[in-house]
């Protein structure tokens, strides 16, 4: 299914699960046709199928692919989402692994810039674009054994603020969202390769981390303020989450496992 001429269009990438389907579902129930970009073809096909969307099969790392995404979305593009992330490993400086942080630049990093490159151009041709960038906390704080994540989300935060500046005399608003703990299917289980004891104790004894649809309702409020409103950065906590290093867990972990 293609966009109409006349319809707001958005691009999600990443929007084969957790935090990016989510967005996509909540924009396209705000009336946007989007294109639901990720490189899990089977999944964005089922998402689009099921919000009236367009599935672009995307490696935001890859030039041509990017482009080919940008071929399809056109000349004109109401919102940008740049979700595609993730987070490698966890390893000391003094034991990290190049090829972790390489890939977790590539994706957080290189890849933002990719897609908001190739896609600007139909951005400034709506005459009322957003960039929303997904970031996090650890864009804003060190945390031991998080050095090439919190590097690399650093990373987003400084382009976000970089691009800000360069579009000043554009219309296109950029905006990010700083996600601090947010419990979803992949996350933590893609960073600790597989481990469910690992990924799950992460989120052990806290009874309500925030979830991918707590960050997909915020993402929609923050693109769809007028044109003139720019919400240049938002941090999102759960209550139980008063900073990176301090959150609060019930007295038996094991019964929210």
């Amino acid at each position: 299914m293609t966009s109409s001429a006349t319809s707001r269009t958005a691009v999600v990438t990443g929007a084969s699960s957790g935090i990016g389907a989510a967005t996509a579902r909540r924009l396209a129930a705000a009336g946007y046709h989007v294109f639901c970009a990720a490189r899990r073809r089977d999944r964005i096909d089922a998402l689009a199928a099921e919000i009236g969307g367009t599935p672009v099969e995307c490696d935001v790392t890859s030039e041509e692919s990017v482009a080919h995404l940008a071929s399809l979305v056109g000349d004109r593009l109401d919102v940008l989402v740049n979700n595609a992330g993730g987070a490698f490993g966890s390893a000391p400086v003094g034991a990290a692994d190049a090829d972790d942080w390489r890939r977790m630049y590539e994706v957080n990093v290189i890849g933002l810039m990719q897609v908001t490159r190739a896609l600007l151009p139909a951005l400034v041709a709506s005459g009322a674009g957003a960039i929303l960038n997904v970031g996090s906390t650890a864009g804003r704080i060190a945390y031991e054994g998080g050095a090439g994540y919190t590097a690399a989300k650093h990373g987003t935060q400084v382009v976000s603020e970089t691009l800000r500046l360069e579009l000043w005399d554009q219309p296109v608003r950029v905006m990010e969202i700083a996600p601090g703990m947010v419990k979803t299917d992949e996350f933590a289980l893609v960073r600790f390769e597989g481990d469910r004891q690992k990924a799950d104790a992460v989120y052990a004894g806290v009874a309500e981390p925030l979830t991918a649809e707590d960050i997909a309702d915020a993402i929609t409020w923050m693109v769809t303020r007028p044109p003139h409103v720019n919400v240049d950065e938002l941090v999102i906590r759960p209550r139980a989450q008063a900073a990176q290093h301090k959150v609060h867990r019930t007295a038996d972990p094991a019964e929210t496992l």
